[in-house]
């Protein structure tokens, strides 16, 4: 991904409750439904949004305005919130004076006991001195309205400036009337400046910024207005956060990210956190439902060249196993919401599309319209997408359609020529039109200008500079400064088989990449076609665990596929959330033996494959591995249990190089797989591979596997959806949620003990 803003979440200082990150979560069990005190229609549902993307001293940013459509259209239409009950502050609004105002009017004063409150800030951070010295460091964390402006002769001199502490949020939530309080803070108080495709969100202050007047005596009114005497308010806030909870999008000394994903900006937080609420089926208890977006955001920003590990403080009185926002959801997942209707033509809302399949939906994608119960009622086929906004096409649709129908997923629509994105690094100096020039020769690779779009990499020079920073991480196998090679978007972390020698040319080094290229352009074309892990409706589940041990590392099933109908209310009952390990993202030392179950719960037999990608980007399949078969190699016939490898194989699984995140994707498909399976039992005759996983890592190979599982998987949707009158053009390979799952089981691969 590119455009990558660093930011960090607004720290209440001094607050001693844990902080819930991905190595520290707890996973608790999803308790009891909240109660009736939050029935819906027994309470008021109030949020203030903001989002600071044209500063005019400071820095611009690119996509916190988009945050904050990301959560209002969340809240309408996944949280039942009504639209005038959510006021948004953008850019020239989103003044000091403003910021405060709206949440003394539309909070404070509105909230009632038992409603809802949710306040959402992304812009940047910064940090002023602290009179009391909460924290050691003797700073407290600010949101920076537009209006801030830097002092008189910074950075020499220190100054006041016009932001908002965080000790004012904690004396604004102390006056909410209501315990059912959340604020989600998208922004950074550390570092500064660009790296890569990162832009930072934060405004070096510390020492050098005082809190102004203003601020203080505005502190100073809400004390007496609270009865609060000064050193309550000293304990209160060192004690804990004021009420409900506090959702960061990192932790206190890392950078979270500000993406380009595909066409548009937005937080990586924000967007990986709404889109899996768009993606949950029913209810899930705060605790539980961070846990696995840290996880999520933790992975993509280790897969793009950073740490981001969100966190959860908590002050919850009434009910510690509340649900998200306080407020029960659907029990029907979704990826999209019709929102407007004229005659066959509607407007949709797509913020439930996972971020690494986004170009499988930019047209002639199509979903399933749902009706009040989770039925299906009709068709939608998607004409277009400009960020997640799509135009679409109903067909198939005997009812009328009215803003505010969920759609799912039915098939996505993968383009034949797909891209790999390289940004171009400015360490490349003089030899950067020589870089476009090599890569554009490539076919399916396109260079881009750092910092405008998506890039998945960046090819660059190693400088002194960035080796330094490279052995501050003990990084292994450095290569050397001045020579050529991948970077990852945030130019923090690299491939570093991708280097080559220090006298090497431009056009050499580019020509030597180009097998890895084509590489990682597969990678990219399988990741397109399984994420659809929320969206299949075949009933499958795969696990990953330690050979000989009882314990799983990770679990995953489509949620769709598994969906029953209470006999009664005859209404979809969703499952038990995934029990993953409380440790989060699971580490795995050089040497571990690991073995997969795949249980099929379908009566039709299933086709399975299994994949690894690695932290380099390279991909081996492990599975199918008989190549003495045909087709039948890759079977489990209907409610079968898969165990891999067997205990009659000849090889194991183990874990091994390189160090860092890799990626287990299991396809689970209806169709059988013959042409990918005549192209690996060719690749396994030539080499004399028999009973056992192939590598793939021939120029050539690799590419050509992936367009063979491809073409197999599109064979059976086209046959399939015919029968339908779903016409797919020629130009793209369908994938029916009906015929496919992709399922994905990460992990962290760690040096021996």
């Amino acid at each position: 991904m590119s455009q990558i803003t660093r930011r960090h979440f607004l720290q209440f200082a001094g607050s001693t409750l844990a902080t819930l990150g991905l190595s520290q979560l707890d996973i608790i069990q999803q308790g009891e439904r909240y109660s009736q005190v939050l029935a819906q229609g027994t309470k008021r549902k109030l949020a203030l949004l903001v989002g600071i993307n044209e500063y005019q001293d400071i820095p611009k940013l690119y996509g916190c305005v988009n945050d904050v459509q990301l959560q209002q259209e969340l809240l309408i239409h996944r949280f039942g919130f009504n639209p005038q009950d959510i006021v948004t502050l953008t850019d020239r609004q989103a003044t000091r004076k403003g910021i405060l105002s709206a949440f003394e009017e539309h909070l404070i004063k509105q909230a009632k006991p038992g409603d809802v409150v949710v306040f959402h800030f992304s812009g940047h951070g910064s940090r002023v001195r602290d009179r009391d010295r909460d924290a050691p460091d003797g700073l407290n964390s600010t949101l920076v309205p537009i209006d801030a402006t830097l002092p008189p002769g910074y950075p020499q001199q220190a100054g006041p400036v016009q932001h908002i502490m965080g000790h004012t949020l904690f004396l604004l939530m102390s006056a909410l009337n209501t315990e059912n309080v959340t604020v989600v803070l998208d922004s950074c108080h550390s570092g500064g400046g660009k790296r890569g495709n990162f832009r930072v969100r934060a405004v070096e202050g510390g020492e050098k910024f005082l809190p102004s007047a203003e601020e203080l005596e505005y502190q100073s009114q809400w004390l007496k207005k609270l009865g609060m005497s000064p050193q309550q308010f000293i304990e209160l806030r060192r004690k804990n956060v004021a009420k409900g909870v506090v959702i960061a999008s990192a932790k206190r000394d890392q950078y979270a990210a500000d993406t380009s994903f595909d066409d548009f900006y937005a937080g990586a937080f924000t967007y990986i956190f709404t889109q899996y609420l768009w993606q949950q089926p029913g209810d899930e208890a705060i605790n539980s439902a961070i846990a696995n977006v840290s996880r999520s955001t933790t992975i993509f920003a280790r897969q793009t060249g950073n740490f981001q590990e969100p966190e959860l403080e908590a002050n919850i009185k009434q009910e510690p196993n509340a649900p998200i926002y306080f407020t029960p959801t659907p029990t029907v997942s979704a990826e999209g919401v019709v929102t407007k209707v004229t005659g066959d033509d509607v407007k949709l809302w797509l913020g439930g599309l996972d971020s690494e399949s986004l170009e499988a939906f930019t047209k002639n994608a199509v979903f399933t319209i749902l009706d009040g119960k989770g039925g299906e009622r009709g068709l939608v086929k998607l004409e277009s997408r400009q960020g997640l906004n799509g135009q679409g096409k109903l067909i198939k649709t005997p009812q009328p359609v009215q803003p505010g129908t969920l759609l799912q997923e039915r098939i996505r629509s993968i383009p034949n020529d797909l891209t790999l994105k390289i940004g171009l690094d400015e360490s490349l100096g003089n030899n950067t039109q020589a870089a476009q020039q090599a890569l554009q020769s490539i076919p399916r690779i396109e260079p881009k200008p750092l910092g405008k779009q998506e890039v998945q990499y960046i090819f660059g020079k190693m400088t002194e500079a960035r080796i330094q920073e490279l052995r501050k991480r003990k990084l292994p196998n450095l290569p050397e400064v001045g020579s050529f090679g991948l970077f990852l978007p945030g130019l923090t972390y690299i491939i570093p088989t991708s280097f080559g020698a220090n006298n090497e040319t431009v056009s050499d080094a580019i020509k030597r990449l180009q097998p890895k290229l084509k590489s990682l352009l597969a990678t990219r074309i399988v990741k397109q076609l399984l994420g659809n892990i929320n969206s299949s409706r075949i009933n499958v589940t795969a696990s990953m665990s330690i050979a000989g041990s009882q314990g799983i590392l990770g679990q995953t099933f489509p949620i769709r596929g598994v969906q029953k109908a209470d006999p009664g209310t005859n209404q979809p009952v969703s499952p038990n959330p995934v029990p993953f390990a409380k440790s989060g993202l699971q580490k795995l030392p050089i040497g571990t033996q690991i073995n997969f179950q795949i249980q099929n719960n379908e009566s039709q037999p299933l086709y399975i494959s299994i994949l690894v990608i690695d932290s380099q980007g390279e991909m081996a399949i492990i599975f199918p591995n008989n190549w003495s078969s045909a087709e039948d190699a890759a079977l489990v016939e209907g409610k079968q249990k898969l165990i891999i490898p067997q205990s009659s194989d000849t090889f194991k699984l183990v874990i091994g190089e390189p160090l860092g995140i890799s990626e287990a994707l299991i396809i689970a498909s209806t169709t059988p797989l013959r042409t990918a399976l005549k192209a690996l039992k060719e690749i396994a005759r030539v080499r004399g591979v028999q009973n056992r996983s192939v590598p793939i890592d021939v120029t050539n190979e690799l590419l050509d596997v992936t367009s063979s599982l491809l073409n197999d998987l599109d064979a059976g949707t086209r046959g399939a959806i015919n029968v339908e009158g779903i016409q797919l053009p020629s130009g793209v390979r369908g994938i029916d949620t009906k015929k496919l799952a992709g399922m994905a089981i990460a992990f962290e691969v760690v040096a021996a003990k």
